[in-house]
């Protein structure tokens, strides 16, 4: 975005801060091989935020704060994903029994981190991923993800909305076209959360628990 964007943003009132809490939960949203394997229509060539994603999730277990990584499964005929289906047929790929949407290699969580099995792009719509992070006095999501421009925001946006304050960390988050990457994260930051680069997050989870085994 151009500086006069930015100026533009800033006159109208877009782009308060808001300070991340005390109790860090990390979201990992559709760490899914669809995104990755160059055989899949959903190929997004976002191999660089896979890597900064698997950063993201070492320095969540090493920092101790809860994990929870999200994976959308459907139907064989895709009529639990509605309208969302409907309109993105592709998403055919995440159907029961398909590869694509297994998780990628060293993003799988563990058995004590909690996986969240959606069929729309937020984590939250239709799961119990708030009540969990209620219960769990969590106040701050960590977010790194596929894609920017779809599960992410909406994923950003819904924990906003339902109170928790949203940082997505911009490296740990990618889409298939830069120009799509860039103009989401703009907005993210300035109606929806925090846009942190990566370098931020070891400072601010530092101390924050022990290691997990």
């Amino acid at each position: 975005m151009t500086g006069s964007q930015q100026e533009d943003y800033e006159r109208a009132g877009f782009g308060g801060r808001l300070t991340p809490g005390t109790s860090p939960a990390l979201l990992l949203v559709d760490p899914a091989r669809a995104y990755v394997d160059p055989d899949c229509p959903l190929y997004a060539g976002v191999e660089p935020a896979v890597e900064a994603m698997r950063v993201l999730l070492a320095d969540a277990r090493r920092a101790g704060i809860p994990v929870v990584i999200t994976r959308m499964r459907l139907r064989p005929d895709g009529s639990d994903g509605g309208l969302f289906f409907r309109k993105v047929p592709t998403l055919r790929v995440f159907a029961e029994g398909s590869p694509y949407g297994d998780f990628i290699d060293g993003l799988a969580p563990r058995a004590t981190e909690l996986t969240v099995t959606k069929q729309y792009p937020s984590a939250f719509f239709g799961t119990a991923l708030a009540a969990y992070l209620t219960s769990s006095g969590i106040d701050t999501l960590l977010i790194g993800g596929l894609s920017t421009s779809g599960c992410v925001r909406a994923t950003a946006l819904d924990a906003m909305q339902h109170g928790f304050i949203p940082v997505v960390v911009e490296e740990a988050v990618g889409d298939r076209d830069p120009d799509v990457h860039a103009a989401n994260l703009f907005d993210i930051r300035h109606k929806i959360g925090e846009v942190w680069p990566m370098a931020r997050v070891p400072e601010y989870l530092a101390g924050r628990g022990p290691e997990t085994p």
